[in-house]
């Protein structure tokens, strides 16, 4: 892919160092696993908590590899790579993930590739 093909969409890996924007300028850097599989973006509810983030904006069936659940779901604010983008999160309990976030389709068709040589 030369440069002229990527135009004004911004490269990233499998991972990212993003910032979660939360209330009241609290923000919260951490790394993010990036998923094209998942067509929703997702977020341990205790960060969430933590970050006085909500209201929770509407609930969501999501499959996933423990079965089918009802989430909610509330608007976050993240930063990846300079690029300020709000967009619904699924709240579940990522505690034991190793990625407190995970970033799916919903942000990642907002102008990004994903490079898995990318570090």
């Amino acid at each position: 892919m030369t440069p002229e093909d990527i135009g004004d969409r911004t490269i990233i890996g499998l991972t990212e160092k993003i910032s979660v924007l939360g209330k009241n300028s609290m923000q919260k850097e951490l790394v993010a696993r990036i998923d094209t599989g998942a067509t929703k973006s997702s977020m341990d509810i205790s960060l969430a908590s933590k970050l006085k983030l909500g209201p929770v904006v509407q609930n969501k069936l999501v499959k996933s590899a423990h079965g089918v659940k009802l989430r909610p779901m509330i608007e976050v604010e993240v930063v990846i790579r300079k690029k300020k983008i709000k967009e619904t999160f699924t709240l579940a309990d990522r505690s034991h993930m190793k990625y407190p976030v995970l970033i799916g389709q919903n942000v990642l068709n907002k102008g990004f590739l994903i490079d898995p040589m990318q570090r």
